[in-house]
């Protein structure tokens, strides 16, 4: 049998899908060009967003610490008039212990708003030493004191939040090496006793 041969496309049918392939390239692009326009517009408003920020951001930190001052200040005025009140009675005060009483009582309300703002006075005196939290101003040796602890406070330390802001400034105890050591035999001696005594205590149950 023979084969039939395959028929050509006719012209009118090229022209038809010339025409269809053209019509969804120009659709293509209609939506390629809305796509564009649509994220150009997008960009504008984020850029405009971005400039506005920026002008707002520098007036919105600046009231924020205007604000924050202002509570700090609100909070120190009533020890600013109990100090002016102690004054005024100062002359009339009957002795020095009623107008120290009245400095102590001012002492402790500065405190508590302190406090109440996370400062909070770091602990020295008869502390160990601790480079973050101390500066040390001098250095003694008294063998009856441990070594390394603090013995005295030139100056208060203050921390906010838990940082340090101010370290203490004190003055360390600081044995030579033989004085630690004869330190050391006594607590030797008497953790050996304590040892011997819960023996003994075990022993006789």
């Amino acid at each position: 049998m023979k084969q039939k041969r395959k028929e050509k496309p006719k012209a009118e049918d090229l022209q038809t899908a010339k025409k269809s392939e053209s019509e969804e390239l120009h659709q293509t692009i209609e939506n390629l060009q809305k796509e564009k326009d649509e994220l150009f517009g997008k960009l504008q408003r984020v850029s405009a967003d971005y400039a506005n920020y920026q002008k707002r951001a520098p007036k919105q930190i600046a009231d924020t610490i205007s604000y924050e001052k202002e509570k700090i200040i609100k909070t120190l005025l009533p020890v600013l008039d109990n100090f002016e009140h102690t004054l005024q009675n100062a002359q009339t005060a009957e002795n020095a212990e009623v107008l120290v009483k009245g400095i102590k009582i001012i002492y402790d309300q500065m405190l508590d708003i302190l406090k109440s703002h996370g400062v909070e006075q770091i602990k020295a005196p008869g502390e160990i030493f601790d480079p973050a939290m101390h500066e040390a101003m001098m250095q003694k040796a008294e063998p009856e004191k441990e070594d390394n602890i603090v013995l005295e406070e030139f100056q208060k330390g203050y921390k906010l939040n838990g940082r340090v802001i101010r370290p203490s400034k004190v003055i360390v105890n600081k044995l030579q090496s033989e004085q630690v050591a004869q330190q050391q035999v006594p607590e030797q001696k008497k953790t050996q006793k304590e040892t011997g005594s819960a023996e003994q205590i075990i022993n006789n149950q």
